[in-house]
C-alpha cells in the first residue's frame, strides 16, 4: 500500500511549528490542512489525552467563534499521535499566514478561565477526560518555545 504524504514528513528532524500539510480542492474551493506541530516527535512526551481534549474543545470554540476566521474554519482537532492538531482552513493559504491566528489561538487557551465549553455529558462523549490548567500550561509552552520566536525551520517541512 502507498503511504500517504504525513508518513513521508521525516519526523526525526521536524520541528514544533504550523506547517503546510496538505490542500485539497473541493467543488471550486480549496482547502488547507496544517499540522500545528507542538512537541518534537520521539523526542519529548506526547500530551495526555485530558489536556490534549481540552485545548481540542477551547481552539475549536474559539476559531469558530473568530471576528475573520470563523467562515474559514473547517476544523481543529487533535492528531493520535498526540503531538499536535490539524486545522483545516478554507483557502489557498501558507504557514505564515496564519501565524498570527494560531498564536491567538493559543494565547487564549493559554489564559482561559471558566468553564470549559462543551465539557458536559450532554455535549461531549467523554467529558470527564478534561484538564485545563495542564492545556493552559501546553498552550503556553507552546507560545514561549514556539509561536513567541517562530521562524522559517518552523513553517516549512524539513527535507
Amino acid at each position: 500500500m502507498k503511504k500517504i504524504p504525513s508518513f513521508t514528513v521525516n519526523h526525526d528532524d521536524l520541528l514544533r511549528g504550523i506547517y503546510v500539510s496538505r490542500q485539497d480542492v473541493i467543488g471550486q474551493e480549496i482547502v488547507t490542512t496544517f499540522d500545528i506541530r507542538t512537541k518534537l516527535p520521539n523526542r519529548e512526551p506526547v500530551m495526555n489525552t485530558a489536556e490534549i481534549h481540552t485545548i481540542e474543545h477551547l481552539a475549536a470554540t474559539f476559531l469558530r467563534n473568530h471576528e475573520t476566521a470563523a467562515d474559514q474554519t473547517i476544523y481543529f482537532g487533535p492528531m493520535g499521535c498526540r503531538t499536535g492538531f490539524y486545522l483545516i482552513l478554507k483557502g489557498d493559504l501558507k504557514s505564515e499566514e496564519i501565524v498570527d491566528l494560531v498564536k491567538e489561538t493559543f494565547e487564549f487557551v493559554a489564559n482561559y478561565e471558566g468553564d470549559v465549553p462543551g465539557a458536559s455529558a450532554r455535549d461531549c462523549g467523554n467529558y470527564l477526560d478534561m484538564n485545563l490548567p495542564m492545556a493552559k500550561y501546553e498552550a503556553k509552552a507552546f507560545l514561549e518555545n514556539t509561536l513567541n520566536q517562530i521562524t522559517e525551520a518552523n513553517l516549512v517541512y524539513p527535507a
